[in-house]
Order: structure tokens, then C-alpha cells, then sequence
């Protein structure tokens, strides 16, 4: 009987890394591949919690779990607290997994993915003697920026913590988005503290890059040419969406409400605007209240997803109010499937926080976006979606950093009413959907990085 590729993968751990991580590893089973996915022990019991028969595994992926340092009840929303804590023990841990692997006289592990933001893998890999392949979750821009960051300090543009010395836009080439300097991801992860390991991990793991063979990206050609041009060991493979397959483990870390796609069918096409800002958005009362009643304004039909932590201010009593007046044109849910919404033909735009899951499926899907960046690399895709391909607007915050209801109404009316947004919206999704087709670029590109780690 012939042995399988086998490869180990691990994601960073939070929910954006481990769905499109999931989404891969579904692609490389069904080129014959096996493959150990690699959670914490703290989402993997999520992802187990929120599947719908309470199993983690799926045919041709063994998932297992290891520790990342944390207590139980600390914060894996802090960024700094959560790359410290996995920094100190996963290494060891990823060590005894591969070598128990091998020694168990099954298919042996010949090739670890892994998350450009968990580095240290690469290490574990070349002193386990395996090879490695890197996997970024986010746009070609993004790690291009980060590749930078040595010419960005030399030119004044950073000092060595990774703070702008001057506040100015910041274009890395002709066709790229810009954003202004204060706007790089790492300065947007947190408090100063954080910030700084952010910045330090960045800066680790990009000289960690050169222990991987490739470096694939959840992005097409096509959309990014002007980066992937300057960057050509930047491997785009995407969009990998395991929505694609729908009934597929896809890494949920909260159970979905399905019943909001009943909902959909009831309504208009191109009626509903659908809101949900990720997995780690978080927003103030303030700002929570002044975002429904914009959405009130708009006399809309609004599916939102207000995850249990979204906001933690608000009170029942304004919740049930808002809900009250909204009632038959507004849908509140937990956690969506996101990606059959964005498929519906009901849904007329996205209002959402620009991560680049969203950003990607919102493209596949030809839907245009009202943009609300949060953190991290949110603004460059903003950047993208509103100023290079022109597919959507930016929500503008007022002088107490504020989105008001008006400015979310009147932007909701201009978006809809721009059929030039609308037409490149559609153009880019049949950009999208040849890129991943037969013959297309991203086919091409996860055609010969599969053929390679078979040898």
C-alpha cells in the first residue's frame, strides 16, 4: 500500500488564520494528501463546541490540540499577552507531536505549513528535519509591507519599535493601496506594550521566512498584480474559501444561527445589508447604539451579527427597544454562515470591518462594501476595496471618533445607489472565480507547490 503525503499545519490561533487554514488543508486532501491540524487546546474545544455533531475531525484531517501558554480564564484578545504565551511553550509541544508522529510507523510528516505569524515553526521544522511551506492568511500587500520594514526604518519612515517618524500616506508602489503610516498593522494591535512584541514578532518572523521553501497567500493574481509583480516569491493560491463545500468542518468558533438564511429567502434581492465585523471587533455603547440607529434610519432590511462579545455596555432594555421598532426589517444573530450569506441573492451590500476572510468572500460573491476597519491590516483593505478597486465606501468617524447614524444612512444611500461600484463589485468576482478554476492562475500556483511536496 502506497503512503500518503502527509503535512502537519498550524495557524495562528484565532478564528480569521484557522478558517482559511482549514480551507487549505480541505483543498490538499482532496490531492491525497493527510493532514494533522494543529490547534490550541483553547479553540480547538471551541471549534468542537460550535460544530454542529460536536466532531472536530473530517475525512483525511486528524485534528489535535496543544497548549498556548494561557490560563484558562486570561485574554486571547490581547494580542501581546496571546504571541507571548504561545511563544514560550508551543515550540516544545509542536516538537513531541512530530516526533511521536514519526515514530508511529504510519505516514510520515515530510512538510509542516504553517502561519507566517507562528515563525518559530519553521525553526521546530529544520531542526525535525521536515520542510516547510508558509501559508499568509492576509493580502499580498500586507506581508509586502512587512518585508519592508528594513527600508521603511533606513528611509525615516519608522523608527526601530516600528512607530511612524513622520504621519504621512505610505504607498509601497505604483498600484498599491496607501494608508497613512499611523495605519500599519502592528501599530494597530492594542496597547503600547503590545504593540512592541506585535512589532518584534513581525520583525522575527519575516527573517524566519527564509526556512520556508514557498510562501503562498490567500489572494489572486489578478487583484494584486502590482504587489505580486515586486513580491514574485509570493505565491497566490486564492481565494481558499471551505465555504466552497459547504457541510465541511470550516473552524467556527461559534455555533451559527442557520436559520437567518430562511430569513434571506423571505426578503427582496438585493435588499438586505448584512453586517458583522469578524471575531475580534469590539465596540463601545456609544458606538454600538449609534450604529443600530443608523441602520434604523436607513429603513433597510439589515441582517446583523452581534457576536456575544461585540459589546459589553449595552443595555437589554435599549437592545429590546431597538429590536421592537425594527421588527420584520432587522434580524439579530450570534454567529452567521457567513459565506452562504454573502452568496444570497438578497444581499445588497456588506457593511463590514475588512478583514481579509470577508474582504475575499465579498469579492467572490461580487457584493460591495461599506467599510468599518477595526485593526491590524483592516485599513489596507479598506484602502483597497475603496481606492484601488473601487468597490465600496469608507465610514468616516467624527471629531470624537464616533461613525454617527447619519454618516452610516447617507453612505448605505450612496453605496447602493453607485452602479459603477456594483459593476466592478461583479467583474472582480469572475476575476476571482477563474483565478481558482482549471487553468487559472491560483490553480496554477497550488498545482505546483502540491506536485512539489509530493516528491
Amino acid at each position: 500500500m502506497s503512503s500518503r503525503p502527509h503535512a502537519i499545519v498550524i495557524p495562528f490561533p484565532a478564528q480569521g488564520h484557522v478558517i482559511p487554514f482549514l480551507a487549505l488543508s480541505h483543498s490538499l486532501v482532496e490531492q491525497g494528501f493527510r493532514i494533522t491540524f494543529v490547534n490550541t487546546e483553547f479553540n480547538a474545544d471551541r471549534v468542537v463546541a460550535a460544530s454542529p455533531d460536536k466532531s472536530g475531525d473530517a475525512e483525511g484531517i486528524h485534528m489535535v490540540s496543544i497548549p498556548d501558554g494561557l490560563a484558562p480564564g486570561e485574554d486571547r484578545n490581547n494580542l501581546g499577552k496571546l504571541v507571548d504565551g504561545y511563544l514560550r511553550v508551543m515550540p516544545g509541544y509542536l516538537e513531541d507531536l512530530i516526533r511521536k508522529a514519526n515514530e508511529s510507523g504510519g505516514d510520515k510528516i515530510k512538510w509542516i505549513i504553517a502561519d507566517e505569524n507562528m515563525g518559530w515553526a519553521f525553526e521546530v521544522a529544520k531542526k525535525m528535519g521536515i520542510r516547510a511551506t508558509c501559508f499568509w492568511t492576509a493580502s499580498a500587500a500586507m506581508l509586502a509591507t512587512m518585508l519592508s520594514i528594513p527600508e521603511l526604518i533606513r528611509a525615516g519612515i519608522l523608527d526601530a519599535d516600528g512607530l511612524p517618524r513622520r504621519h504621512e500616506k505610505f504607498q509601497l508602489s505604483p498600484g498599491t493601496p496607501s494608508i497613512q503610516t499611523t495605519q500599519f498593522a502592528w501599530n494597530r494591535a492594542g496597547d503600547a506594550a503590545g504593540q512592541r512584541i506585535i512589532f518584534q514578532l513581525v520583525v522575527n518572523n519575516t527573517k524566519l521566512l527564509e526556512l520556508a521553501e514557498y510562501v503562498i497567500c490567500n489572494t489572486f493574481h489578478e487583484i494584486e498584480s502590482p504587489v505580486l509583480t515586486v513580491f514574485p516569491n509570493i505565491l497566490p493560491v486564492g481565494p481558499l474559501l471551505s465555504g466552497q463545500a459547504f457541510g465541511k468542518p470550516m473552524g467556527h468558533f461559534w455555533p451559527e444561527d442557520v436559520t437567518c438564511v430562511e430569513w434571506l429567502d423571505e426578503q427582496p434581492d438585493n435588499s438586505v445589508v448584512y453586517v458583522a465585523f469578524g471575531s475580534m471587533t469590539v465596540l463601545d455603547r456609544s458606538q454600538f447604539e449609534e450604529l443600530a440607529l443608523g441602520l434604523e434610519l436607513s429603513r433597510r432590511p439589515f441582517l446583523w451579527v452581534v457576536r456575544p462579545d461585540l459589546t459589553d455596555e449595552t443595555s437589554g432594555a435599549w437592545l429590546d427597544g431597538f429590536r421592537e421598532r425594527t421588527v420584520g426589517r432587522g434580524r439579530m444573530v450570534s454567529w452567521s454562515p457567513q459565506q452562504r450569506i454573502l452568496a444570497h441573492p438578497s444581499i445588497a451590500c456588506f457593511l463590514s470591518h475588512c478583514g481579509w476572510n470577508s474582504t475575499m468572500e465579498g469579492v467572490w460573491n461580487g457584493v460591495p462594501f461599506l467599510c468599518w476597519p477595526y485593526f491590524t491590516d483592516q485599513f489596507l483593505d479598506d484602502s483597497y476595496i475603496c481606492n484601488v478597486w473601487r468597490i465600496g465606501l469608507s465610514l468616516n468617524p467624527d471629531e470624537k471618533g464616533i461613525v454617527p447614524r447619519e454618516e452610516i444612512k447617507e453612505k448605505l444611500e450612496e453605496l447602493l445607489a453607485d452602479e459603477g461600484i456594483k459593476a466592478r463589485a461583479l467583474m472582480w468576482k469572475d476575476a476571482a472565480r477563474r483565478s481558482v478554476g482549471e487553468g487559472g492562475s491560483s490553480w496554477k500556483n497550488l498545482k505546483s507547490v502540491v506536485d512539489a511536496m509530493r516528491e
